[in-house]
């Protein structure tokens, strides 16, 4: 019994595809563009006070939308800007800018946008208010008066009790 050994081109071929499998799982996460910014803090930070514009209201690092066409360009941009070292406040100003202030997580609390930062406090106290104002109103109603009707003599009023009593004797 004779064992055959592989041909020499074949092992040679063999360790060839496997040296370049090993050395591309190496070396491609080099030639991968990454998004560097995007594991800084402050890129983290900025991303956070923003919404992706798709139309799903989750926050801009956090957009799952499948078939988003907006979240990997606004990232881009957010990447680029926080790689040249723009201050955050002219990031921000500069994506309202293009995307308007709907991209703000939290609008700012000024002109018309301030109700939003006070009405949940001024509504319930002014429910609160005007309720109690009602059911004031409501108890001073309550006090019982006399019921309206012609005025009665008294000479009709004693002829009635004079009447109740002969029917209660009986």
């Amino acid at each position: 019994m004779t064992s055959r050994l592989p041909h020499s081109s074949a092992v040679r071929t063999l360790h060839a595809v496997t040296v370049a499998a090993f050395l591309l799982l190496v070396l491609a996460p080099a030639f991968v563009p990454t998004m560097q910014a995007q594991q800084t803090q402050r890129a983290k930070t900025l991303g956070a006070k923003m919404m992706c514009v798709c139309g799903c209201n989750q926050i801009l690092t956090a957009c799952n939308h499948v078939g988003c066409q907006y979240s990997h360009a606004m990232l881009k941009e957010l990447d680029d800007r926080v790689a040249r070292g723009d201050s955050d406040n002219l990031i921000l100003q500069s994506f309202i800018q293009e995307y308007g202030p709907t991209v703000l997580m939290e609008p700012p609390a000024k002109g018309f946008t301030w109700l939003v930062w006070i009405m949940p406090i001024v509504a319930p106290i002014l429910a609160f208010f005007l309720i109690w104002q009602v059911v004031r109103r409501w108890r001073r109603r309550a006090v019982l008066a006399p019921a309206g009707g012609p005025a009665l003599s008294p000479e009709l009023l004693d002829r009635a009790r004079r009447q109740a009593e002969k029917e209660i004797d009986e």
